[in-house]
């Protein structure tokens, strides 16, 4: 797998989402991507308790703990690399999380339009 350039959706270096937990398609803490990561898991989100009631109710359970596979679960407040289009379903059905752009994949605008991404800026 070859990744991607770690850019931000401004064009920026690619900041790390969360390492406690570790999170990202790779697994190193950022959003980054490749041409293998089908769910684009770009959009650095911080969960909240509503967003992770609706993830479970579609079938992707973010909250409980699966330590077979060295998942913690996630609480409101920690950083999760989202996939992209979950992300701008979430936006749809007005309860997505705030996210951190700087640390969000460029690539997620092929997906999520900046200016939805910015309404949800947590970044001063």
């Amino acid at each position: 797998m070859i990744k991607d350039k770690s850019l931000n959706v401004y064009g920026q270096p690619l900041e790390p989402c969360s390492a406690d937990p570790i999170t990202g398609y790779f697994r190193n803490g950022a959003c980054d991507t490749c041409a293998e990561d089908f769910g684009h898991h770009t959009v650095c989100a911080i969960m909240t308790d509503e967003f992770l009631a609706f993830s479970k109710y579609l079938g992707n359970d973010l909250s409980t703990p699966r330590p077979e596979f060295g998942f913690p679960g996630l609480k409101a407040g920690d950083q999760w690399c989202l996939c992209a289009s979950r992300f701008l379903q979430a936006h749809d059905d007005d309860c997505a999380p705030r996210i951190r752009l700087a640390a969000t994949h460029a690539k997620t605008l092929k997906i999520v339009p900046l200016e939805i991404l910015e309404k949800y800026a947590a970044e001063d």
